[in-house]
């Protein structure tokens, strides 16, 4: 097998989280690397996700990178809850700080990537046509990169302002004294609605599906806590390695069968609801996620928090989901609830209504119209597989990725895919449903090792089989099917389901490792190895 000399070692596609995880880990390695970027500046999604309110819904000091102990000094959040500048800012800081930036060229759109059997080589290609060689192929789009868009009729009729959440403009968006649609009450609208409804004239939220939104309690931080947070960051790592999302939090040893009078079941319940956030669904019950009794308790209480603040009685009872909790994945609100008690906000129900569009603003397909100045689109993400399947990817024989996946779904651990060798995904689809930058740790540093294992033994490519690989779809499918929303996440529309399969592993983050380090510790023996020359190595 003929091998030619690449441009580059390794390409890494995006600069989020995930590429510049990817960038310290190849270059740790000793590889020559190369990172493409849309954007002009690293971030990734919250490089592109500026809209009013965004922030995370995970807490401070969990969502960070942790390679290397040096990371923790550059830990300079400001809020329980970051906000996109904040993020955006620390990625920076942690690019510049391991002198990641000159590694990356921004302002680029990849739009192919092909690998060559004779050569040993993928081929990147961007969108004015320049090509660029390497032997690994690291594709770090991230599961929330690619946004839905807006599929509504007449919206080229439209005459006001339309803006795409995923893609806010850098320039400031004057939405004083405007009258203002907002199409969606995903994660994204529950954080624009209440930061919109302060200075419009007038909000109109169009909603498909409600949710369970959980009160973030946000507060900032001081340098007292920060300190106490860098103190303490080994346990809270550890702790967060081990909990099946990622996160750092407590079983509570509390389930249906041992907690069993009302007023404990509401004191538990009242406990994470007041601690807020997602200590919510992880900190009251452990039993939430597969005991119909238990979720049943969590969903009413929090319709009955949603009666409670919500003052006008129709309007709460839309905002009310009656669909087990977590079939959707429940984002944290500000005073999400709350600003549907503001005189100039206003919810439609659009479940069994279509929106169209026309020149003055939204028309719904029973008549009524809503005359608006402006419309923000909060649709969500094609998540998991979106990315990828936006470049045209193609490995052995040609094959394409977007046309496998379109057939089935097939990663070995959300890394691998059979038919494309050398490929390393991070953060794609088939990673565990959690806390990304902990989840991004574990995988890029199992990747790390399998490509020093390449080197050190001169081998030209790695190959996942596709027994291998169907080994790990079923076990993902058996993980989604042991919890009790696996069909109402369906029936809902959940991010995390594609078409009638899931995107993620629902089997926690600690039995997902275990999957990798089975392999590593084996000498990789499941894998198909090929030499510069060709002789096929199935183990070492």
């Amino acid at each position: 097998m003929a091998v030619s000399k690449p441009d580059y070692d390794a390409v890494v596609i995006g600069a989020g989280f995930s590429g510049i995880r990817s960038l310290w880990e190849l270059t740790q390695n000793g590889l020559t690397a190369k990172c493409f970027e849309a954007g002009s500046d690293v971030g990734g999604a919250w490089y592109w996700n500026r809209y009013p309110g965004a922030r995370t819904d995970s807490e401070a000091w969990a969502y960070a990178l942790n390679f290397a102990p040096e990371v923790v000094d550059q830990w300079k959040y400001s809020e329980r809850y970051p906000s996109q500048q904040e993020v955006q800012g620390y990625i920076r800081r942690i690019a510049a700080h391991y002198d990641l930036l000159r590694h990356i060229q921004f302002d680029t759109h990849v739009v192919s990537a092909r690998f060559s059997e004779k050569e040993n080589l993928w081929t990147i290609t961007d969108k004015t046509g320049k090509a660029t060689t390497c032997r690994y192929f690291i594709p770090a789009t991230g599961p929330l990169s690619i946004a839905k868009k807006p599929p509504f009729l007449g919206l080229d009729s439209y005459k006001g302002e339309v803006y795409q959440a995923s893609s806010w403009p850098k320039q400031n968006v004057d939405i004083r004294g405007k009258r203002v649609a907002v199409i969606g009450t995903g994660a994204t609208g529950v954080q624009i609605i209440p930061k919109v409804a302060r200075v419009a004239k007038q909000v109109i939220v169009f909603q498909r599906t409600p949710n369970y939104v959980l009160p973030g309690r946000n507060y900032f931080i001081d340098d007292h806590e920060a300190d106490e947070i860098k103190q303490k960051y080994d346990d809270t790592l550890k702790k967060a390695s081990v909990h099946p999302f990622g996160l750092a939090m407590d079983f509570t040893g509390k389930t249906a069968d041992k907690v069993t009078e009302e007023k404990d079941i509401r004191q538990t319940l009242d406990s994470g609801w007041e601690t807020g956030g997602f200590h919510y669904m992880f900190e009251t019950f452990d039993d939430l996620f597969t005991s119909a009794e238990s979720n049943a308790n969590a969903s009413e209480y929090i319709r009955q928090k949603i009666r409670a603040i919500v003052r006008d009685p129709e309007t709460a009872e839309l905002l009310c989901p009656h669909y087990p909790f977590l079939s959707k994945r429940p984002p944290c609100g500000h005073f999400y609830y709350e600003a549907y008690n503001r005189p100039n906000v206003r919810l439609v129900d659009v479940s069994k209504r279509r929106i169209e569009m026309y020149e003055k603003g939204i028309r719904l397909t029973d008549g009524e119209e809503h005359e608006v100045d402006m419309i923000i689109c909060a649709l969500g993400y094609d998540a998991g597989i979106g990315a990828l399947s936006e470049i045209d990817v193609r490995g052995l024989n040609n094959q394409s990725l977007g046309e496998l996946w379109a057939r089935k779904l097939q990663t070995f651990a959300g890394v691998l895919v059979p038919e494309f060798p050398n490929m390393f995904m991070v953060c794609g689809p088939h990673i565990p449903f959690g806390n990304m930058p902990v989840i991004l740790d574990a995988q890029m540093d199992w990747i790390g090792k399998t490509i020093r294992h390449m080197e050190e033994n001169k081998l030209g490519r790695i190959e996942v089989p596709e027994k291998t690989a169907d080994s790990w779809g079923d076990h993902v499918e058996e993980a989604f099917q042991a919890t009790l929303f696996s069909q109402s996440a369906k029936d809902v529309g959940a991010w995390f389901v594609g078409g009638n399969s899931p995107l993620f592993y629902f089997g926690g983050v600690a039995n997902w490792a275990s999957w990798l380090d089975k392999e590593k510790e084996a000498t990789w023996s499941e894998m198909q190895f090929t030499q510069p020359r060709g002789k096929a190595l199935n183990h070492l």
